[in-house]
């Protein structure tokens, strides 16, 4: 076995396909569209490369690719947490503790040798993507959520990486008999009243300007979260831009006080991924119809994000934006995967149980010092 750093455009063809090979017969993995995992590698395409320093390392065994893995420097985040955190993600290997071994230590040196004192991930180059699934391999998962097999926590430990936060995912079910309790509807008329807050969707014909306002609240909202980095506008607009043909404007709420200031907001995507199984990442030649014709008849959904300023934290602002995203989204077959939410944030998971939705995955993120 041996790593070598990927240095050409056939590399990353071996690096990108990787996951195609290795989960062929994973009946819970969902291929991921194969244009858009080049455009994640693609400066053009992905802002965030702007402001990181990175290296793809694939590992082969008789000239083919066993495993890869990239080590990487974000800039921003460094500067931001005031720390020298190093970052790792999109590992892949098969099961063997010695090819892990060799993956996550050229991941190791690498950072080392690039002045990291800490080595924290999986990441990958996409916000919101975070983490192993710990817990909950029960389902596919939702769109833009990572996916693996049980055993990549075991190589994790082994290598000794060990836990410095867990990201908790919760459900719910139309066809389980979901529905807000009566209590929160109460509460929330009560919110919407007292503090003169009206909620609205998203226009799709001011989209730019809306997007700003997006990224602005989810600075201020969650710039104490664990694991928070500023995120650029450049990267705001590129995913405004690749989730333009996806998002539905009822999937966008905003909540405005009384002179009609953006206080928060919340975010659900369809799940797309119900619709890219079988497509093995292509779109053509039939793919691109698929989903066309099938994004607006889904019912499946992940809530993708949900802030409010610290001005009304502490005020049920949060749950009557979830009231209003369940509501503008309902039908009687609804499925809302809820992901992520800090193992620690106390007042979400304690606001999610009193709202019914239950426990579904948990993520792992892993750190060392290295």
């Amino acid at each position: 076995m041996k790593v070598r750093q990927v240095q050409s455009k056939s590399d990353l063809r071996v690096f990108i396909n990787f996951p195609y090979q290795h989960y062929k017969h994973d009946p819970f993995w969902v291929p991921p569209l194969r244009s858009e995992q080049y455009s994640q590698f693609d400066p053009k395409h992905n802002p965030f490369l702007e402001h990181c320093k990175y290296a793809l390392f694939l590992l082969e065994k008789d000239g083919q690719a066993i495993g890869r893995i990239a080590a990487f420097i974000d800039n921003l985040a460094v500067e931001f947490w005031k720390e020298p955190v190093g970052l790792f993600g999109y590992y892949e290997c098969i099961q063997d503790h010695s090819a892990a071994h060799l993956l996550l230590e050229t991941a190791r040196e690498w950072l080392q040798i690039n002045r990291m004192s800490t080595m924290r991930g999986p990441r990958s180059f996409v916000s919101q993507e975070w983490g192993l699934v710990l817990e909950g391999f029960e389902l596919p998962p939702v769109v833009m959520a990572p996916y693996n097999p049980p055993y990549y926590n075991e190589q994790m430990v082994a290598f000794g990486l060990q836990k410095v936060k867990d990201l908790l995912c919760y459900y719910i079910a139309g066809s389980e008999g979901y529905k807000i309790p009566d209590r929160i509807l109460t509460l929330t008329d009560k919110v919407a009243l007292h503090n003169q807050i009206r909620t609205r969707q998203i226009n799709m014909k001011r989209l730019n300007e809306e997007v700003r306002t997006l990224m602005d609240l989810s600075n201020r909202s969650i710039i104490n979260n664990w694991g928070y980095s500023p995120v650029t506008e450049a990267e705001v607009q590129a995913m405004a831009q690749d989730l333009k043909s996806v998002i539905q404007p009822k999937g966008v709420i905003f909540a405005e006080d009384a002179k009609g200031s953006p206080i928060g907001f919340a975010i659900a995507i369809p799940d797309i991924n119900t619709l890219l199984r079988g497509l093995n990442g292509h779109l053509f030649p039939f793919g691109w119809l698929k989903l066309l014709t099938g994004i607006r008849r889904l019912h499946r959904y992940r809530m993708f994000a949900l802030g409010v300023v610290p001005e009304y934290h502490g005020r049920a602002v949060d749950s009557l934006l979830y009231r209003a995203l369940y509501e503008s989204l309902y039908t009687p077959d609804i499925w809302m995967e809820i992901n992520y939410v800090l193992e620690d944030n106390h007042p979400m998971n304690n606001a999610l149980i009193k709202l019914n939705a239950k426990p579904l995955r948990r993520y792992r993120i892993y750190q060392m010092n290295i």
